[in-house]
């Protein structure tokens, strides 16, 4: 039986390429390829600009209130569909069901309906100067580039197109080639919402179709999501007509665990923020630092809970919280952060293998791990694993803490746990990190902006200057009186 041949997504159709081109894309739990993309060659590159150009007229012409209008269909639409789009998630990154069913597409149509409403309220200011005025107004970029990660296909796809579309500008996307079904689905939806041909593209391929993104000058902003060697090829090439950028880059969170803490919840929160999508999530807070006065009960309940509640095997089981990673290849890079770990004299509290659970014998596992008696100058406490790999150091003082939770080039996450209200607020504020938690962790609503510090990224991503940054400002001097000229 022939596998499905999907093509790039172009003027509100699917469009063949000219190369023939394509490549294929594997399920992780299964190690079966089940499905080809072709390849988005100069042809579709043509194409996809050519298109966006006049998408961008017919859209950016468009009443705020019309563009809402639109919006807010596509957002039925992607909750309508909730459970065929979850599948295709699961599918494609090889993460349970039940968290696909529940999170990654209404979640992504959140952030689309929070821009929706956003639309029409974005106003310019008047401001006299003298007896003459000026006023200014916002006015979309015109064509935006967006490059997607694998862990949240299509959430990400929605976290740049609404605010984007909003604004009034055109989008082409690519998302990434481990996972590029979703964004077309989205483009589906979006055009039965009414949206106008061009308005939303999608083009398929791996890094050389990024780069030519980042590099066309009739593109006027990349928006970018992955990590962070990537990321400085990505502004490297913006800069070559001098593209804005936004990037949400890659992190290695600290957790900071109190004494007065609810170890109980604590427990959840490093348990969420580094087994959740089997640990494939950029704010992961995979440096747990627990006060060495509740230290070992904190690892007894991590221990019995992480061995007890976890189910590992096929994703598409509802039973299931606990799935594949999403290549072979990343597979073996995460085993080899836990010999490194191993090798640098970290004890194994739990894990640390691989898996080859029944109902999913050829799938891409690894157990989740949680690893003691580390320091800070370790490999898996210093660089970014990207799997189910948890470290637990202990602590006695909240400024020694605070000094290595910020040791580091990167600045994604930070979490606090204190039912010390007052230390909660005078820590987090000195965490250098741009998403933070305090009794919690990894909620990220649409109201709320998010992005990192420090080589953790650039701009930000949801809130309401999220959609200013897909604007550009303009200033219109009204002269009302005779021009004093010396000539």
């Amino acid at each position: 039986m022939s596998l499905p041949i999907y093509q790039n997504f172009v003027h509100g159709k699917p469009l063949a390429n000219a190369s023939g081109e394509t490549f294929s894309v594997t399920n992780p739990a299964t190690g079966c390829v089940i499905y080809h993309m072709e390849v988005a060659d100069d042809f579709i590159q043509q194409q996809a600009i050519e298109s966006a150009k006049q998408g961008f007229a017919v859209w950016s012409a468009m009443a705020p209130i019309e563009r809402s209008r639109i919006l807010l269909k596509a957002v039925t639409l992607l909750r309508d569909n909730n459970d065929a789009l979850a599948r295709i998630e699961v599918l494609d990154t090889g993460k349970p069901i039940q968290e696909a069913n529940c999170v990654d597409v209404l979640t992504g149509a959140d952030v689309i309906e929070y821009f929706a409403g956003l639309a029409p309220a974005q106003v310019g200011t008047q401001q006299p100067v003298g007896d003459d005025f000026f006023y200014t107004r916002k006015e979309p970029l015109g064509i935006c580039a967006g490059i997607g990660a694998w862990n949240y296909p299509l959430q990400i796809a929605c976290w740049k197109s609404g605010p984007a579309l909003a604004a009034g500008n055109a989008l082409i996307f690519k998302p990434s080639e481990e996972t590029p079904l979703g964004a077309i689905k989205l483009a589906e939806i979006f055009m039965q919402a009414g949206m106008p041909a061009g308005a939303f593209n999608v083009v398929q391929g791996a890094a050389e179709v990024g780069q030519w993104l980042c590099h066309h000058p009739d593109i006027e902003k990349v928006s970018f999501t992955g990590e962070v060697g990537t990321g400085k090829k990505v502004m490297m090439g913006a800069a070559s007509n001098l593209k804005d950028v936004t990037m949400e880059l890659g992190g290695k969170s600290p957790l900071i665990v109190f004494d007065d803490a609810d170890v109980s919840e604590a427990v959840s929160a490093a348990m969420l923020g580094n087994f959740y999508t089997q640990g494939e999530i950029c704010t992961n807070c995979t440096r747990v630092y627990v006060h060495k006065t509740i230290y070992q009960t904190f690892l007894n309940e991590l221990k019995t809970r992480t061995e007890n509640n976890i189910v590992v095997g096929d994703p598409l089981d509802p039973n299931v919280n606990f799935g594949a990673l999403i290549s072979k290849q990343h597979k073996q890079q995460v085993l080899n952060f836990i010999e490194s770990g191993k090798a640098q004299g970290a004890k194994l509290l739990t894990g640390g293998t691989e898996l080859s659970p029944a109902s999913a014998p050829n799938g891409y596992f690894v157990a989740p791990t949680v690893f003691i008696d580390c320091h800070d100058e370790m490999d898996i406490v210093k660089q970014e694993i990207f799997g189910p790999v948890m470290s637990v150091l202990p602590f006695e003082d909240e400024v020694d803490v605070i000094k290595r939770a910020n040791a580091t080039d990167l600045g994604l996450g930070a979490g606090v746990f204190s039912l010390n209200i007052q230390r909660a607020h005078r820590v987090i504020h000195q965490l250098k990190a741009g998403i933070c938690w305090v009794n919690s962790y990894g909620n990220s609503p649409a109201e709320m902006p998010v992005g990192g510090y420090k080589q953790s990224g650039i701009g930000r991503e949801n809130g309401i200057e999220t959609l200013n940054s897909y604007t550009q400002n303009k200033s219109v001097y009204v002269g009302m009186t005779k021009i004093d000229s010396p000539f």
